[in-house]
């Protein structure tokens, strides 16, 4: 630029749908938010090349024209963290939905920007420390209560440490209102209100990292047994078209032992998000009773909202996240999908006339989910207590294919992988995980909590229900030749084990009011008495007893229906079915003895 334009105020002069550049780019600052037009529309700038800027802009640029005015806001793309995030949705820049809807109609408006965390409601504050104490970052320094279910705890915001030279007395205060005054190292007094705010493309700082070790459970057979997560760690949900994506995180959100959900609806159909945000108030949080919405946070960036906004919206998600985090919660954070949301990375790149990578994404596509996922973790807070974010994020591959670029990096960086089957999900077969694709890195960090929770054996059973199905997907390329009458007995006994496994373990059924949810002592019995049944189905073969008359036995009906006629409070009617399971194969075995139909 030259000096004779070095004073004029930043301006539009080339629009690209949501990506704008402008002049006047010395004045500006690298993500610095920036208000576009007379409308004001809300951007970040995300490039500086001299004196141009290029800026994305999260709302609709329909009729904006080169020489539009520029304002910088003078810091980054925020979220405002404090009393008031838990039951509310807001789209991906922290936008407040219902306020929106009350003061402007349904439809969200260009330029309407509400305030994220409301300035009226008044909170009844607790303070949990006194005038005089020494605070640290991150440091507790009261107490609110948001929900029924949520205590929210008023943090010393990171970067802030020193005396405490005043503490608000207890009573009610707004978010405008000071909570605190600290007194620095340096002389200066600090005001800390009930909220502040954070960029939220920099990760909250912690203490220390801590080691897995205790499963974030879900209730659901096929995760918490075969392939687990840990509390702050990453899966992976890939998928096509209807199998099930969306149910599966619904009843991971409904079930997962976290005491904040984090949900972002990134780019999915607007009739998905709506079922989300109709069903979630009507929920029951199954440890209280009350509306599940009461520890959920909703952001809702649907397909047909402005494609940046979508990029931002995990950001704001994952931010949020680490703030009931950074309060000792465990937090499980519901990403759908990351594929939307690195469609939307593609479509700005093009718009940046970026080189592009395999199959048009950016060449930053894979740093970009690399540390997405990263922002997960059990840590030491500052404070010195402990809390977990756990991702889970779903992932559409076009047609089903996990070789595309955005399925293949997500697997490099996450933990898990729940790969869903598109002929499991037209068979309803439900939840319709691969259990051969699938896998999990957590087995042996959470196997000493899972002995110590149902018993020692539980890491052999599991890999010897393993071994069992993976032999049936041997055999089944046999089967479909020859049949499977052509297969000897003890051949066989590996398909009806694998299919017991399969139909009465693995499948389970949201909508049964007793299987929809089991404890993982309820899940250590059931498999072990089916791999007890398929033990001594051997000792049946050994005897060269036909396998059908094992499977005619009156026990076999009732281990079919144990997943749904035993609750999680009557494990101990498994040791009665393993006794029966013993008392009729010994006496079938006895029989055959007798009439010299055994050896």
């Amino acid at each position: 630029m030259d000096g004779s334009n070095s004073s004029a105020a930043p301006a539009v002069t080339y629009v690209s749908g949501p990506v704008v550049k402008a002049t006047g780019g010395h004045r500006l600052s690298m993500n610095e938010m920036v208000e576009v037009g007379e409308e004001r529309l809300t951007g970040e700038v995300i490039g500086l090349d001299g004196g141009t800027a290029t800026i994305q802009v999260y709302e609709d640029t329909t009729g904006l024209k080169p020489g539009a005015e520029i304002k910088g806001q003078g810091m980054p793309l925020y979220a405002e963290l404090g009393p008031g995030l838990v039951g509310q949705i807001f789209d991906g820049i922290q936008r407040p939905l219902a306020e929106l809807r009350e003061r402007w109609g349904d439809f969200v408006r260009r330029g309407k920007a509400g305030t994220a965390l409301s300035r009226e409601r008044v909170w009844d504050f607790k303070p949990v420390v006194k005038a005089g104490q020494s605070v640290s970052q991150g440091e507790v320094l009261g107490t609110v209560q948001e929900t029924e279910a949520m205590l929210h705890r008023v943090l010393c915001p990171p970067g802030i440490s020193g005396v405490l030279s005043k503490i608000a007395s207890p009573g009610p205060l707004t978010l405008e209102d000071k909570v605190a005054v600290v007194e620095s190292d340096s002389g200066r007094d600090i005001e800390i209100g009930l909220f502040h705010r954070w960029p939220v493309r920099q990760p909250r700082p912690y203490g220390r990292r801590l080691m897995p070790s205790e499963p974030l459970l879900t209730g659901q057979r096929v995760i918490d047994t075969f392939f687990p997560i840990a509390k702050g760690g990453t899966a992976a949900i890939p998928g096509g078209f209807g199998t099930g994506k969306t149910i599966t995180q619904h009843q991971l959100s409904k079930w997962a032992d976290a005491d904040v959900i984090v949900y972002i609806g990134c780019g999915e159909r607007g009739n998905e998000m709506t079922g989300v945000l109709t069903d979630f108030p009507q929920l029951l949080d199954p440890k209280n009773r009350r509306p599940l919405i009461e520890r959920t946070v909703l952001i809702a960036n649907t397909s047909d909202m402005p494609v940046a906004a979508r990029e931002a919206s995990i950001y704001t998600g994952i931010t949020m996240a680490e703030y009931f985090r950074d309060q000792g919660y465990d937090v499980a954070l519901m990403a759908d999908s990351t594929s939307r949301w690195a469609e939307a990375l593609r479509e700005i790149s093009g718009r940046l006339e970026e080189m592009p990578a395999e199959e048009g994404f950016p060449a930053y596509l894979a740093t970009r989910l690399a540390a997405f996922y990263e922002r997960a973790g059990q840590v030491k807070t500052l404070s010195g207590s402990s809390g977990s974010v756990s991702i889970i994020g779903a992932v559409s591959p076009p047609g089903g294919d996990f070789s595309e670029p955005v399925t293949m990096h997500t697997k490099r960086f996450v933990q898990c992988f729940w790969a869903l089957d598109k002929e499991l999900a037209s068979a309803r077969y439900f939840p319709a995980i691969n259990y051969l694709q699938s896998y999990s890195a957590y087995v042996e960090a959470v196997s000493e909590w899972w002995k110590g929770q149902t018993g020692p054996e539980w890491m052999e059973l599991r890999h010897e229900a393993v071994e069992i199905l993976q032999e049936d997907a041997k055999l089944q390329n046999i089967v479909k030749l020859l049949g499977e009458d052509a297969l000897p007995d003890d051949q066989r006994m590996i398909l009806e084990g694998a299919r017991m496994i399969k139909n009465d373990f693995l499948q389970q059924s949201a909508f049964d009011p007793v299987d929809t949810y089991c404890l993982p002592r309820k899940q250590f019995m059931l498999l072990k008495l089916i791999i007890h049944f398929i033990t001594r189905l051997g000792d049946v073969v050994e005897s060269r007893i036909p396998l059908f008359r094992a499977m005619e036995l009156p026990v076999v009906e009732e281990i079919h229906r144990a997943k749904y006629s035993i609750s999680d409070d009557e494990v101990t009617r498994f040791d009665e079915l393993l006794q029966a399971v013993d008392e009729q194969v010994d006496a079938l075995v006895s029989r055959s003895r007798e009439a010299g139909d055994g050896v």
